[in-house]
């Protein structure tokens, strides 16, 4: 396979066929190059404006979406596509080669809080993170309306797998969320808090775009049923939205028709750890629990005679997210319980 080397000016997401690229944005440190891995097919009925993006490694120690899409390169046919799909397996390659969380080698950026205003564009906001954000926004927002974030716990939590969304205003984009997510096959779908700044699916959200992410693993490690449940939502959602041909059949917890919506929106979803200690969970993910229920206990090793601290369900639900790493940091949200609200 010969894959290009461009600059941004230089690629072609509009021209009938199939095009793999390594798009290149200039280095801040050295005398170089960020080399991103892009995948582009334009089938025989693409629109203006219409298409679908699945991106990898948002953060760069999730592992589950970066080979889900590497395998979806590998599989998707040209002559099976319809209308505009572009795949870009590893986001922010800076993270990626570090295992990090951030772009630590270079401006130490979460690429999921740079979506803000003058991303890329002012000198304050001109490292490669949000460069990045800025080529998202100019290049690929103006030519789909599906969006796809692929994540994962990384070492912030442990998950109950799910595809997740926000709350949007508009019912008819709601409904369309909610069946593309639906289609991953995970255990819980996630309807979360939208109030972080700087959040890729936020901004795809507010501009009307059908906009799914997911968490399908944690720990630095590769989960094979989240890689199973990535590959399966990003293929149905091509099919679904008109972009390739095909039918295709649901799995996991979609099929047995057992999955679960949770809502965190509430604070009272969200335990936090009010010191650095050590967490040790009690309750499982998925795991049904009620309001002061204790869910895990957080421990003072400086206090060694003290009694740990109960970290306590704050709501009736399900145990959507809890630490993964042992030492957590003041202020963590070490348990997130989900309302149920289907």
């Amino acid at each position: 396979m010969n894959r290009m080397i461009v600059r941004p000016d230089m690629l072609d997401l509009d021209s009938p066929g199939r095009r793999d690229y390594w798009l290149a944005l200039e280095h801040d440190s050295i005398w170089g190059d960020h080399l991103l891995p892009l995948t582009v097919w334009v089938g025989p009925h693409t629109q203006a404006g219409k298409g679908l993006v699945a991106f990898g490694s948002n953060h760069g120690n999730e592992y589950e979406g970066p080979i889900a899409i590497k395998h979806l390169l590998r599989e998707i046919e040209l002559g099976d596509v319809l209308g505009r799909v572009i795949m870009i397996p590893v986001l922010n390659p800076s993270a990626f080669l570090a295992g990090t969380r951030e772009s630590t080698p270079d401006d130490r950026v979460n690429l999921n809080r740079a979506f803000v205003e003058g991303a890329g564009r002012t000198p304050a906001l001109a490292g490669i993170t949000h460069r990045i954000a800025a080529f998202i926004r100019e290049e690929v927002w103006p030519r789909v309306h599906v969006v796809i974030d692929l994540h994962s716990g990384g070492d912030v939590a442990r998950f109950s797998l799910c595809a997740n969304y926000h709350p949007v205003d508009d019912p008819e984009q709601s409904r369309l969320i909610e069946e593309t997510a639906r289609w991953f096959g995970t255990p819980s779908l996630m309807i979360y808090q939208n109030l972080t700044p700087g959040l890729l699916p936020s901004e795809a959200e507010r501009l009307g775009k059908i906009t799914v992410g997911t968490e399908l693993g944690w720990g630095r490690a590769v989960n094979p049923e989240g890689v199973r449940y990535g590959k399966h939502g990003v293929r149905a959602a091509l099919i679904h939205h008109g972009l390739m041909k095909g039918s295709i059949e649901p799995i996991g917890y979609h099929l047995a028709g057992t999955q679960r919506k949770l809502e965190m929106v509430a604070r009272d979803c969200f335990t936090v750890a009010p010191f650095a200690g050590h967490y040790e969970p009690i309750a499982e993910c998925g795991q049904p629990v009620k309001k002061g229920q204790t869910v895990g206990l957080l421990h003072d090793f400086d206090h060694i005679d003290a009694d740990p601290w109960p970290a306590v369900a704050g709501v009736d639900g399900v145990v959507l997210a809890q630490a993964w790493v042992a030492p957590v940091p003041r202020g963590q949200h070490i348990v997130v319980v989900g309302r149920v609200i289907d």
